[in-house]
């Protein structure tokens, strides 16, 4: 489902809208602006993680290359909570919220992760796009139906893309994360396996799936991508603690 140009720091992200542009970027790859520290890899997005705020300025001018001509993006503060934001022009200073909506066209959405999982929602008409930061706390807050509650389209009409995330494998939460699911929905305790340490293993991919789709949503496509195991790839919080940021970005094209 992605297409990846090996050249460029970023991916095209196919959701079969014929008017709806999607990216994800990731730390490889060559960039005319690259930071090359091996703390913050090429192509690092994240303005708060104590890299060169010029490096990351370029960055991001980088990236608006890869989208539509005159397009802005809208980049977030992200807080791990549950706030969802429904605009029709970019606004600045960053506001702080964790997923975004627009029906705009030339607005671009942008969610930062370096193991948390980045949704991207757009409607099949291609007239209405969200994105969203959902780390384990953003969706036990519930963002995913927060999120498509304020969205015009009904569930049933979007189309998800669940984007890179550490996978089960690798991310290892308490008891206390587990029974926060549960509160959310019981089921959800089927994403949870017990490990030799008394701890579980959490499928953050596979509640988000199951969570959009108990929402109504039908077509998911999971890019099934570990930011942890791929370490020349992505960026990895709990792999490396000081780390860049990738992101991943949504419009609808004019």
């Amino acid at each position: 489902m992605v297409k990846i140009t090996t050249e460029q720091p970023v991916e095209n992200i196919e959701l079969f809208v014929n008017n709806v542009q999607a990216l994800q970027s990731t730390q490889s790859g060559t960039c005319q602006t690259a930071s090359i520290s091996s703390n913050f890899g090429r192509f690092n997005l994240g303005l708060h993680v104590g890299d060169d705020e010029s490096t990351v300025l370029a960055n991001r001018h980088y990236l608006q290359r890869f989208l539509p001509k005159g397009c802005e993006v809208q980049w977030l503060e992200q807080v791990h909570g549950n706030d969802v934001l429904n605009i029709e022009n970019v606004i600045f200073p960053y506001p702080s919220a964790d997923a975004i909506i627009t029906r705009t066209p030339n607005i671009a959405l942008a969610i930062m992760t370096a193991d948390c999982l980045p949704i991207l929602l757009s409607n099949k008409n291609g007239d209405e796009v969200a994105a969203l930061h959902c780390g384990w706390r953003s969706i036990v807050s519930n963002i995913i139906g927060a999120t498509l509650n304020k969205m015009i389209c009904k569930p049933e009409e979007v189309i998800a893309w669940l984007g890179p995330c550490i996978s089960q494998q690798y991310f290892e939460v308490g008891e206390d994360v587990r029974q926060a699911f549960i509160k959310l929905h019981p089921q959800l305790t089927l994403f949870f396996a017990k490990n030799k340490v008394a701890k579980y293993q959490a499928n953050l991919s596979g509640i988000a799936k199951y969570l959009l789709e108990l929402s109504g949503v039908t077509i998911v496509i999971d890019s099934q991508q570990c930011t942890y195991a791929n370490q020349d790839k992505y960026y990895s919080y709990r792999r490396n603690n000081i780390t860049g940021r990738m992101a991943s970005v949504i419009c609808i094209k004019s």
